[in-house]
């Protein structure tokens, strides 16, 4: 997708986190306000904060309360929260895709099992590399299956930019929950290749499954990802109730 073809919302988080990767913006550099953002790129408030959130999102930016938006000291940050699917806006983590291959198989046939389902129902599988977001470098590999009768049209949408998650959403699928597994991994050959590590490199090994209303499995997600590419965190509020 060219980039002129992108929300306007991206547009301006793909350009700002670009000030924050080539250096040109360091760690504590206060970023400008939402105001003078939307003066600078001609869009509305709602579109500067949407792109804000973002950054936030990716661990990039930190946001205070009457002081304003800073590059956040440590840029190589990911919520893990998005990669569960938890944090809905967005991708679960920035950068497009580089598509290996996209078809239409046997269950029984799937690299990756779903729950459910028999050998002969038909199942979409997607096996993609995810770029850093300048495009230079593979960050992680991506193998997802989802049933076909969710995914009927999923090979006909941009593949380099969609994720599993946004596109049921878009498809009005109800997802009810995710479950995320975080293993360690040894990488084989290929994967050693791929990422210019040695064989046998201690990895992340991470594997999503996905369920609907109805608490059919809509989505199996593998993802090898080598262990210095970010750091990934949860974090949660400890503000209860009032009482």
């Amino acid at each position: 997708m060219a980039e002129r073809d992108l929300p306007l919302y991206e547009q301006i988080r793909r350009e700002l986190e670009g000030n924050i990767r080539d250096g040109r913006w360091q760690p504590g550099t206060r970023v400008p306000t939402e105001a003078e953002l939307g003066e600078q790129f001609g869009v509305s408030r709602i579109t500067v904060q949407r792109a804000l959130r973002e950054l936030v999102d990716a661990g990039l930016v930190v946001r205070y309360r009457r002081h304003g938006t800073f590059v956040a000291q440590t840029t190589d940050e990911e919520n893990l929260l998005r990669s569960a699917g938890v944090l809905t806006s967005g991708p679960e983590t920035h950068g497009d895709h580089r598509v290996i291959s996209a078809k239409v198989l046997p269950a029984g046939g799937a690299a990756l099992r779903l729950p459910g389902l028999d050998d002969n129902d038909a199942v979409v599988q997607l096996d993609r590399h995810k770029l850093s977001p300048d495009g230079s470098r593979v960050t992680s590999t991506e193998l997802a299956v989802l049933p076909f009768r969710f995914a009927p049209d999923l090979l006909d949408q941009d593949l380099v930019t969609i994720t599993s998650h946004m596109y049921l959403r878009d498809r009005g699928v109800p997802l009810r929950r995710s479950r995320l597994y975080v293993e360690p991994y040894a990488l084989d050959e290929e994967h050693a290749e791929l990422f210019g590590l040695k064989p046998g490199t201690a990895v992340f090994r991470w594997l999503r499954v996905t369920w609907a209303e109805n608490d059919e499995v809509v989505e199996h997600l593998e993802i090898i990802l080598p262990t210095d590419t970010s750091r990934f965190y949860v974090e949660t509020s400890l503000q209860g109730p009032p009482r």
